[in-house]
């Protein structure tokens, strides 16, 4: 049969999901009355809730006699990762531009990998039935994009479609029948090359592997494309590493294939398909799967390195134990180097006390999944506040620096631009106006300036921005940067807190916690309204009389606390404060002192 593979890559909530959704139902991949869920090829519960593609997954259809293998890739910068691996196992890649948004930051940052490794894209300009799509503008903006990342003449002659992929359509004008999406069929048969590896069949069995995944019946799985010969279930192949070191020999047990939504055994798998493999018991991501007569490995795509880090811990607080089961930091450490096995974007460490673990990433949305991940197994953790890594350059301390691209309205952008260039030591690159009252600004600004920036960028636009952030570069280091000027409110009681008592701390500032809670001393219960912090006693009850008057035992009406996601806390905390994370809820804290350290302190305090 013809083959074809392709990625889908995009800015996230550009519609990649929505439009791999269509393509299966056009292609016959489900039958009638078959029930199907929106965004099918999202499956993990945090994608489904969230509304974003955190893992690269792929699927088949078949089309006028051809096999299509389609990869869905993520679309925020923080999985990254997956992208830069998934790019290396296809022959082309149909990149999606929001008719009415244009190119955004994903969009450079993985069309700059796809260009590098020769692909040659197919733009489909989404979404061009919204009222504000302007679709010449966004494929100008697209093609000065590929100019600026160095595409070469094939590349810049890249054809293009008008679609809607929730309207099921894709035509080459944009006035045309609007009826299905055979256009994209067509020209994905048409322009993207058929896999130069089937020529190489006769040669001996090779495979890079890709991505790595469990299944509670076949064990460990490994899928990538073949890079030549063929394999039939059954036979005995070898695993080496990047290095070309032999890791291990290994039966193959089952050969699976993408047939729609699910995998399918084969007997054999080509040169040139994507398939799955398993039988192996150390072989990994990266690694080759090659016949026995093989010596040397294929060479892996490179990974951009993680750019911050944050400390995992356990859980040491009074009421550690309450609610989750896998508490020890042996049971912790085994999670996190499972979890640096499969994303290669993520690298774990031990710190000296051999109680926490440094774990280094993309962004803060990255790690979050993976502590939403954790907590949902059971686990319990506390979290440092994110740190930006540093590396030196002929002796100078260099620090990332990313590309923020905002829309916000109008009368916002004074403020936006203050935060940035001034409190946050950013550089103002681009202003121009982006639609009716809306201006976009494009700034580079330190990573460590936009750590915990979210959320004050929602309060100065009144929730009506939109950020989006990228890796830009490397840079001098810029100096000190101001974090959070406010102080918080701490705990000085262990117990159940008090309505009485926290109605009263309501004029020292926003409350984290309602009545009836459990707390202990160091929790932040609050944020106070100076730049100070503040212990306070939340369990302090109404002193009883035997004297009653009107209006003396009135009902004490508390405001409504607020409420920090999981991101959120990580981003608000100081560095002298933790992030207590169970299955059940998220707490903020001060930093337990060792024994040593409180003795210290209060030697030197007298």
């Amino acid at each position: 049969m013809d083959l074809r593979n392709i990625a889908i890559i995009a800015h996230v909530d550009h519609g990649k999901t929505t439009l791999v959704d269509e393509l299966l139902k056009q292609s016959g991949a489900f039958r009638e009355n078959q029930s199907v869920a929106e965004r099918a090829m999202d499956s993990n519960d945090i994608e489904r809730e969230r509304g974003i593609t955190i893992l690269a997954k792929c699927t088949s259809v078949e089309w006028k006699g051809a096999r299509i293998n389609i990869v869905d890739t993520p679309g925020h910068a923080d999985f990254g990762g997956e992208v830069e691996r998934i790019l290396s196992m296809v022959d082309g890649v149909v990149l999606l531009v929001d008719a009415a948004e244009g190119p955004m930051p994903q969009t450079k940052f993985v069309t700059s990998k796809a260009l590098a490794l020769g692909l040659r894209p197919i733009v489909v300009l989404n979404k061009v039935d919204k009222p504000d799509a302007e679709p010449d503008r966004a494929l100008d903006e697209v093609f000065d994009l590929f100019a600026n990342l160095g595409a070469d003449n094939e590349q810049l002659d890249f054809p293009h479609l008008y679609a809607s992929g929730r309207a099921g359509w894709a035509d080459t004008d944009l006035d045309g029948p609007r009826k299905d999406l055979s256009a994209l069929f067509d020209l994905v048969q048409a322009h993207v090359p058929a896999p130069t590896q089937v020529a190489r069949r006769a040669e001996p069995f090779r495979m890079l592997a890709t991505t790595l995944s469990a299944d509670p019946f076949l064990g460990r799985i490994l899928t990538g494309r073949v890079e030549s010969g063929t394999l039939r279930a059954g036979e005995t192949i070898k695993a080496l590493s990047r290095t070309g070191d032999r890791l291990e020999q290994f039966r193959v047990s089952k050969i699976l294939a993408f047939r729609g939504l699910s995998q399918a055994p084969i007997d054999v798998a080509e040169a040139g398909d994507i398939v799955t493999l398993a039988g192996m018991s150390k072989a990994t991501v990266a690694d080759t799967l090659c016949a026995l007569e093989v010596d040397a490995s294929l060479p892996a795509q490179p990974i951009d390195p993680p750019t911050i880090s944050v400390t995992f811990g356990i859980n040491d607080s009074p009421l550690a134990g309450r609610d989750g089961n896998k508490v020890q930091s042996r049971v912790i450490r085994e999670r996190l180097m499972k979890e640096a096995e499969i994303n290669v974007a993520i690298k774990v460490s031990d710190t000296p006390s051999g109680e926490a673990f440094e774990v280094a990433g993309r962004g803060e949305l990255q790690m979050g999944v993976l502590i939403e991940n954790m907590r949902r197994e059971g686990f319990e953790l506390s979290i440092s506040r994110p740190r930006v890594l540093f590396r030196e350059e002929d002796g100078q301390r260099m620090e990332p620096i990313e590309e923020a691209i905002i829309d916000v309205d109008d009368e916002f952008t004074g403020a936006v631009i203050d935060k940035l260039t001034g409190q946050r030591k950013g550089e103002l690159v681009e202003m121009k106006p982006a639609g009716v009252g809306k201006t976009r600004i494009v700034a580079h600004v330190p990573s460590r300036g936009l750590i915990g920036y979210h959320g004050e960028f929602l309060t100065d636009t009144r929730g009506t921005g939109v950020l989006n952030r990228i890796f830009h570069a490397w840079a001098p280091y810029k100096g000190p940067i101001q974090g959070r000027r406010a102080g918080v409110l701490i705990s000085i009681e262990n117990g159940t807190s008090v309505a009485y008592a926290l109605w009263n701390l309501e004029e020292r500032g926003r409350l984290f916690i309602g009545a009836q809670e459990a707390i202990y001393e160091g929790m932040i219960i609050g944020e106070h309204s100076r730049e100070n912090d503040l212990e306070v006693n939340p369990l302090k009850g109404k002193k009883l009389t035997n004297v009653r008057a009107s209006g003396t035992d009135e009902a004490v009406r508390l405001t409504t606390p607020v409420r920090m996601s999981l991101e959120e806390a990580i981003a608000y905390i100081d560095d002298d404060e933790l992030v207590e994370v169970t299955p059940k809820i998220v707490r903020m804290r001060k930093r337990f002192l060792d024994p040593h350290e409180r003795k210290r302190q209060a030697r030197t305090t007298g």
